[in-house]
C-alpha cells in the first residue's frame, strides 16, 4: 500500500523544460512542521532581542531621569538653604522689631523649631521607598524641611503683623498724647487746687496752667485730635476742646478769635486760636487744661521741659 504523494511541477519559461517533484504527504506535513518550528525561532530571537533592546533603552532613560532627578533635588536643597538664611535675617528683623514695639521677642528654640505643623509620616510611608529607598529618604528629608520653613514663615508673618498692630497703636498714641506747649510765652500761673483767683480774690482750683503771650499770638493744638467744641465757654470766653482719644482732652481758653471748628481733625502742632483776653481774665494769656478721663491733670507732666518758660 501506497501512501498518499504530492506533486510539484515546476515551470521556468516556455523554452525550458517542466521540471517534476513528487514527494510523500508525510514527509510534506514534516518539512511543513520544520519550517514553522525554525520560523517560530526565528520570530522568538528576534523579539527577544528587540525586547532585550527596549529593557536597556528603558534602563538608560531611567537612568537619565533618576540622575535629573537628583540635580533638582541638590538644587531645590541648595534653595532651602538660601531661603533658610533669608528667614534668618527675617527673624533677626522681626526680634528687633517686637523690642521697638514692646513685645516680648520669640523664643529661639521655638522659631527655630517653627511650632504647629503637622506630623509628615517616615521615609517607608512613601511610595517611593518599595523603587528606590535612597531617594525616597532624600526626598522625605527636603519635604521635612521645607514644611519646617513653612511653619517658621508663618510664625514670622503673624509675629511681624502682631508687632505691625502694636507699633501702630503706640504710634496712635504718641500722636494723641498732649506733649508740647501751645503758644509761645511764659508760664504765669501753674496747676493748683487752691489758688487765690485774681479776680474773684479767694483760693479756687486752678485746673490748668496759665501761659502769658500778646494778644494775637497762635495756639497750636497740643496732639492730633478732634474738636468737639469751639465758641464761648462761661468763664473761658472764647475756647477750642479737642478729644485726642485715649481719654485725653485738651482745653484752650481766652482766645481773641478762634480759627478751628467743631468736628475737624487737627494735628500736633497745628493753628486752632489765638491768644487772647475773653472770659473771665485780667490781661492777655492762654488758659490751658489736660483732662485724662475727665479728670484735670497738671500740663506741665505732658509739656517737654525745655519749652517751658516760667
Amino acid at each position: 500500500m501506497t501512501g498518499e504523494r504530492w506533486t510539484f511541477l515546476v515551470v521556468r519559461d516556455e523554452d525550458s523544460p517542466v521540471r517534476q517533484y513528487t514527494i510523500s504527504a508525510r514527509r510534506l506535513r514534516a518539512a511543513l512542521v520544520a519550517a514553522s518550528v525554525v520560523v517560530v525561532a526565528v520570530l522568538g530571537v528576534v523579539l527577544s532581542s528587540g525586547i532585550e533592546g527596549l529593557a536597556r533603552i528603558e534602563a538608560r532613560q531611567l537612568r537619565a531621569q533618576n540622575r535629573a532627578l537628583e540635580i533638582e533635588l541638590a538644587a531645590f536643597d541648595s534653595r532651602m538653604q538660601d531661603l533658610e538664611s533669608t528667614l534668618d535675617l527675617v527673624a533677626a528683623n522681626d526680634a528687633n522689631f517686637r523690642s521697638i514695639a514692646g513685645l516680648e521677642v520669640i523664643d529661639p528654640e521655638v522659631l527655630q523649631a517653627g511650632v504647629g505643623g503637622p506630623g509628615l509620616g517616615s521615609p517607608q510611608s512613601s511610595p517611593l521607598w518599595a523603587i528606590d529607598s535612597a531617594t525616597a529618604k532624600t526626598t522625605f528629608a527636603a519635604a521635612y524641611d521645607l514644611s519646617a520653613l513653612e511653619r517658621r514663615a508663618r510664625l514670622l508673618s503673624e509675629s511681624l503683623e502682631e508687632a505691625t498692630d502694636s507699633v501702630l497703636a503706640h504710634r496712635n498714641l504718641l500722636e494723641s498724647t498732649p506733649s508740647i506747649l501751645p503758644t509761645a510765652g511764659w508760664l504765669s500761673s501753674r496747676f493748683s487746687q487752691a489758688r487765690m483767683h485774681p479776680i474773684h480774690n479767694r483760693p479756687m482750683p486752678h485746673e490748668g496752667v496759665d501761659i502769658s503771650a500778646p494778644t494775637g499770638t497762635p495756639i497750636f493744638s497740643a496732639a492730633k485730635g478732634r474738636v468737639v467744641r469751639a465758641g464761648w465757654v462761661v468763664g473761658y470766653g472764647l475756647a477750642v476742646e479737642i478729644d485726642h482719644g485715649f481719654g485725653f482732652s485738651t482745653l484752650y481758653g481766652h482766645a481773641s478769635s478762634l480759627i478751628a471748628q467743631i468736628g475737624q481733625e487737627v494735628l500736633r502742632g497745628e493753628v486752632i486760636a489765638r491768644v487772647g483776653s475773653t472770659g473771665i481774665s485780667t490781661s492777655s494769656h492762654l488758659h490751658y487744661e489736660v483732662r485724662v478721663n475727665g479728670v484735670p491733670e497738671d500740663p506741665t507732666t505732658y509739656i517737654l521741659p525745655e519749652t517751658i518758660t516760667n
